[in-house]
Parts: C-alpha cells; sequence; structure tokens
C-alpha cells in the first residue's frame, strides 16, 4: 500500500490544536511564579459531628457553627434529623465571638442595620428588607447583640471568611434551617 503525501484529515486537525495549544503553554512557562497563599477547599473539611461533644442535652435542638470548616451543624431535638450546611464565617478571630448562645427570635424578610463600627468603617446605612440585604431572606437572632445566622444573596460569600461575625447561609439554606429550628435552639460557636 503506498502512502499518500497528503496529511490524513486527524493529522490535520491534531496538528492544528498543538499549534493552538503551544503559545499558552509557553507563556505559562516564561511568566513568573507569584505567591498565593494556599486555597482551602471547605467542603472537603465537612465532617459530621456529635452533638454530644458540645452540649449535655438536645434540649429544643442543636446547631453548631464551626468556623475553621466553614459549615453549620443542625440536631433536632429528638436526634432524628441531623443536616450541614455550608457557610461564610467572620473575616478575622478579632470580628468571631465563639462560645455558648441560643436562638431568641426569628425574622422573615430581615431589616438591617448595621453597628456603630460598620457604619464608621466603611459608611454602611440601614437596609430594609429586599434583595441589597445583607441578612438574606431569613434571620436567626441570637442572644449576643448584633450576631445573627441569617442568609445572604451574595452567594460568593458561602464557604469564605467574609462577615463581620454573622454566620451567612445560603438563602435556600437558611429558609429550610428556619422552618425547622425553634426559638430556644442552643448553639455553639467554635
Amino acid at each position: 500500500m503506498t502512502r499518500s503525501p497528503f496529511p490524513t484529515r486527524r493529522a490535520v486537525i491534531a496538528g492544528g490544536a498543538l499549534a493552538l495549544a503551544v503559545p499558552g503553554l509557553l507563556r505559562a512557562q516564561t511568566l513568573p511564579e507569584e505567591p498565593q497563599a494556599p486555597v482551602r477547599r471547605n467542603a472537603s473539611s465537612f465532617s459530621s459531628q456529635d452533638w454530644r461533644a458540645h452540649f449535655d442535652d438536645l434540649g429544643k435542638g442543636a446547631i453548631v457553627c464551626d468556623t475553621t470548616s466553614r459549615a453549620l451543624h443542625y440536631w433536632s431535638a429528638d436526634e432524628s434529623d441531623y443536616r450541614i450546611y455550608p457557610t461564610s464565617v467572620p473575616r478575622s478571630d478579632e470580628l468571631t465571638k465563639r462560645g455558648y448562645t441560643k436562638i431568641v427570635r426569628k425574622k422573615v424578610g430581615p431589616d438591617w442595620t448595621p453597628t456603630p463600627s460598620q457604619k464608621e468603617r466603611f459608611g454602611w446605612e440601614y437596609m430594609p428588607p429586599g434583595p441589597d440585604n445583607p441578612l438574606g431572606t431569613h434571620a436567626m437572632y441570637l442572644d449576643w447583640p448584633a450576631y445573627l445566622i441569617h442568609g445572604t444573596h451574595d452567594t460568593r460569600k458561602i464557604g469564605r471568611q467574609s462577615s463581620d461575625g454573622c454566620i451567612g447561609l445560603f438563602n435556600a439554606a437558611i429558609a429550610e434551617l428556619f422552618e425547622i429550628t425553634p426559638i430556644g435552639t442552643q448553639v455553639r460557636v467554635i
């Protein structure tokens, strides 16, 4: 069998793809490496927790907000329901309040008033309920002043250190949690 002096269609396609890829590969090899902080992938660090490690009993229910893995763990009062939600957490340790608290109030369509330090630092003002409100569609207030578990319209914040102290969830997740969490549910932030 005699070989044709012309390349096959497969060879032409492969050669064209290689010709398109080579300049990008060469540029990638010649650019200086920029130092970057390691990226933590919080989804892989989700692990189930046992409520007994945090509370003496379940009472009306229990929530553990894990600021390291950026996850909220929920247990129902009868222990029949255990759920894990990805969260946003405070930007720094200075903004993170840790310890025991409880849900004292719940609100659908919360309005938002920034703290005096937020007004001073960012110039933020009161925000009525709606799509621009940083508290999202639902909020559960803790017995610590100005600390909440709430939704967010900015889904880029979930899985990140992005809040001024609160624990944020996707709006769909906070709506689900809001429905199953009674006032008086104990909360621990770790």
